[in-house]
């Protein structure tokens, strides 16, 4: 009895000391059984077009995609991709190996393309549509695409880059009935002709699950946007580690965010892989999001941060809390808002995660902790090590000891994200940049000869064992939900009329996910600041989102003793007129220009007033 007596103490104490000990364990359980799944897929060489085949098999008149009025099974996805196949086999566009890139919104016509190449055995380049000129020409050149298939509503943005890609022999086609453009063909009468029979699999004999399956694009740290290689090894890890969320094969999933990025593309792969129903909207809105979820009985949905804000600066209605949503996944959600979201909308979980597209590993808040994107595991660390190391803001790098190896921040201290690449969590890099795959290694971390991935992430882990995220580092910032290259928007400005020089760097604005990108700018001798001109340069060259909101007019851009622009302290300063003498601009999209920075318009961003 006093045996019992013992163990029952020592029990209470450790859920004292632990009260998150049966969330843990159930962590590891299913993270255990996540790996015996995917390790089981390894062995078959089985991928998710196999998984694919599989589920249309057994369940082929399941509802599997959901768009505006138009319902599409398991079945009917199958038949289309076939059409999509054997139009691009028929045209001698590509074969087994090339690799296609794509130019489309979020449609369904995206999904059957993708399954499409996947039957050929082709990788696929998912382009941001929100690129331009040269940007989306550098984007293109990095998958060494043999074939570009635009939707009809990016023909002019195809245009613009037509004879550079033309001249590199690429076949380019247009989703229409027809198109009259000299070095365009259309392809959408192509599909609606071909055979909707299965093709051989000897069409893509080659296919291994560490064959490329799809390029998807991140800014990262430095420079132009880079093409992150996603092997269908990869794809089925990713996707079958979001079951460490809870999502089952009875599941409806909600996504608004853009295929092309790696999270609403693993909402498509895991829904697959689960045999659920995914529900697809073009873009997002605020005012239809609950009226889609009501309509289509979604339990799932996705999100970024900026999402949830916007939710919860909608008008309230008594409906705020009818509907059948359970579980919420994504990241960048702020503290204040979790708990806005969830007094307003109801018991939703709310399933934080951290991880990078390239990234060799995924953090998960999986007790649902407000403010958190993950949760220190010891198994989990020991089997995948990661840590929080001290870093150098100044030099711009990690902080070493006398031995030259990091130190590892303090509990409550924010450090460097680093993970370690092994067989186990490998990180393959970048499409044909082998540098910048280099960059994004760091070695000799904790001991000679080992390897770490750089997140380029500052993470703070509590003394509770909860991770926190922090800021980012280097010359990048995310705002709407997309990684902007500070040295990309530079490059841009640089070559507008009567600008010398200019630093770009990103600045908090309260109640705002991110940072807003802003630009000291040196102007050349003699000129004044051409506020429309400036604008209309930055319109055709950069996306919306990339467009800084902020510029600010020095006589001299300081830089550090290894040349590169001081920003540390800018970006403390921020756009505040009552701290900085220098002229500062805003940028107002209606007027289509920069206008002054008052104190006025500062007041009515600072407090939301103004919507940026």
């Amino acid at each position: 009895m006093l045996i019992w007596i013992i163990c029952a103490a020592v029990f209470i104490g450790l859920l004292i000391r632990n009260p998150y000990f049966f969330q843990d364990v159930h962590f590891l359980i299913t993270l255990f059984r996540v790996r015996l799944r995917v390790s089981r897929y390894r062995e078959r060489n089985y991928s998710i077009l196999d998984r694919f085949l599989d589920v249309v098999k057994t369940q082929p008149h399941k509802p599997f995609v959901l768009f505006k009025d138009e319902t599409y099974s398991y079945q009917d996805a199958d038949k289309l991709s076939n059409k999509v196949a054997r139009a691009l086999l028929d045209s001698g566009a590509v074969t087994e190996g090339d690799t296609a890139a794509l130019l489309v919104g979020n449609e369904p016509v995206f999904l059957w393309l993708w399954l499409g190449l996947l039957k050929l055995g082709c990788p696929v380049a998912f382009l941001n549509y929100n690129m331009k000129s040269q940007s989306l020409l550098h984007c293109f050149h990095c998958s060494g695409a043999k074939a570009l298939i635009a939707a009809e509503e990016y023909k002019d943005t195809v245009e613009e880059i037509l004879p550079h890609v033309l001249e590199q022999s690429v076949r380019v086609f247009i989703l229409a009935d027809q198109c009259q453009t000299s070095g365009m063909e259309s392809f959408r009468d192509k599909v609606n002709q071909a055979s909707t029979e299965p093709l051989p699999s000897g069409v893509r004999s080659h296919f291994t699950l560490l064959s490329p399956a799809v390029y998807i694009y991140t800014s990262g740290t430095t420079g132009l946007p880079k093409a992150a290689v996603m092997t269908h090894l990869r794809i089925m890890s990713m996707t079958t580690g979001l079951a460490l969320m809870g999502i089952t094969s009875s599941d409806v999933i909600y996504t608004t965010l853009p295929l092309y990025h790696a999270a609403g593309f693993m909402g498509f792969t895991a829904t697959i892989e689960r045999g659920m129903t995914f529900v697809l909207r073009n873009k997002f809105s605020a005012s239809n999001f609950w009226e889609d979820c009501r309509k289509f009985n979604v339990t799932v949905i996705q999100y970024i941060g900026e999402i949830m804000r916007y939710l919860c600066n909608t008008p309230k209605k008594d409906s705020d809390r009818c509907h059948k949503v359970r579980l919420a996944m994504g990241n960048g959600i702020r503290a204040e808002v979790w708990r806005e979201f969830l007094n307003r909308f109801g018991n939703i979980q709310i399933k934080e995660f951290y991880g990078a597209t390239e990234g060799n590993l995924a953090i998960h808040n999986y007790v649902c902790k407000i403010g958190a994107v993950g949760r220190v595991n010891f198994l989990h660390k020991k089997a995948f090590p990661y840590a929080v190391i001290k870093y150098d803001h100044a030099k711009d790098e990690p902080l070493r000891d006398s031995s030259g190896f990091c130190i590892e921040a303090a509990k409550g201290e924010p450090g460097l994200m680093v993970i370690q690449i092994t067989q186990r969590a490998p990180f393959i890099g970048y499409a044909r940049d082998l540098k910048q795959t280099e960059k994004k290694k760091l070695h000799d971390v904790f001991k000679k000869g080992d390897v770490y991935f750089n997140t380029g992430d500052m993470l703070c882990i509590s003394k509770d064992n909860f991770i926190y995220f922090h800021d980012r580092i280097g010359d990048t910032f995310r705002w709407k939900g997309e990684n902007v290259a500070t040295n990309e928007v530079s490059d841009v400005i640089n070559v507008a009329d009567g600008i010398k020089e200019a630093n770009v760097y990103g600045v908090h604005v309260p109640g705002h996910e991110g940072k807003a990108g802003m630009a000291a700018v040196l102007l050349k001798d003699g000129e004044k600041f051409d506020c429309i001109g400036v604008f209309k340069h930055l319109e055709k060259f950069l996306p919306a989102y990339a467009r800084p909101r902020f510029i600010r007019i020095q006589n001299s851009l300081e830089i550090t003793g290894t040349f590169k622009y001081m920003k540390v302290k800018l970006v403390e300063e921020g756009f505040d007129p009552n701290k900085i003498t220098d002229p500062l601009y805003f940028l107002d999209e209606r007027e289509g220009k920069y206008i002054p920075l008052t104190q006025e318009i500062f007041s009515s961003v600072i407090t939301g007033k103004m919507k940026l």
